[in-house]
């Protein structure tokens, strides 16, 4: 379920003091609660099967994901001159001294997205590519039953006149095809690993 940007501006995340000029794009209700220290078990779903086409059933979001990765080879969208380090810098280098000392969390396994920090609440993955640099945060947030719930924000900062044509022109493939499926994903996975959280 799509949520209101407030979803996200409104609550104190630390990514706030470090990713202020990034622009909201989405924020996303996530198919996962449960307690108040279960974030670790979902940043790990997520870091080692958000994204991977072999494991999510829709036709739809392997298409779109191998077209993406194809284009990306041929006009080199996705070359390591592009990327964080090169293009642009990562966030890690702004991140205050508690944040720098703070578990970094997992890199994602099937997508180039990179942690920047984890806490008890929050983790942030960034990339970037010639396009967009961009950032994932996942928030672990009270809900109105007494306990948690996961939401994902996405923050952009486009490369230019052409990254925010390219933002805009995926759009519709985003809320088409890429959200619902790796949403599906995501719940199914969460509901599996039930058992390893109440045995943990």
């Amino acid at each position: 379920m799509r949520l209101p940007k407030t979803a996200y501006t409104s609550r104190p995340w630390r990514i706030h003091e470090v990713a202020d000029d990034f622009q909201v794009e989405d924020v996303w209700a996530l198919p996962a609660s449960g307690g108040p220290d279960d974030l670790p078990y979902l940043v790990r779903q997520i870091a080692n099967s958000g994204g991977d086409t072999a494991t999510t059933p829709s036709p739809v979001y392997r298409v779109l994901f191998t077209a993406r990765w194809t284009l990306g080879r041929w006009f080199g969208w996705d070359e390591s001159s592009a990327g964080l380090g090169a293009r642009v810098r990562t966030l890690r280098d702004r991140l205050p001294t508690d944040l720098r000392e703070a578990p970094r969390g997992p890199d994602l396994r099937s997508l180039p997205f990179t942690s920047v920090y984890q806490l008890h609440d929050e983790w942030v993955a960034e990339t970037a590519n010639r396009t967009v640099h961009a950032v994932m945060h996942i928030g672990w947030v009270p809900d109105e039953a007494g306990g948690y719930r996961a939401q994902m924000a996405v923050l952009v900062k486009p490369n230019g006149l052409f990254g925010t044509a390219y933002m805009t022109a995926i759009k519709p493939f985003r809320y088409l095809g890429v959200y619902p499926a790796l949403f599906r994903a995501v719940g199914r996975e969460w509901q599996a690993s039930a058992g390893e959280r109440s045995a943990g």
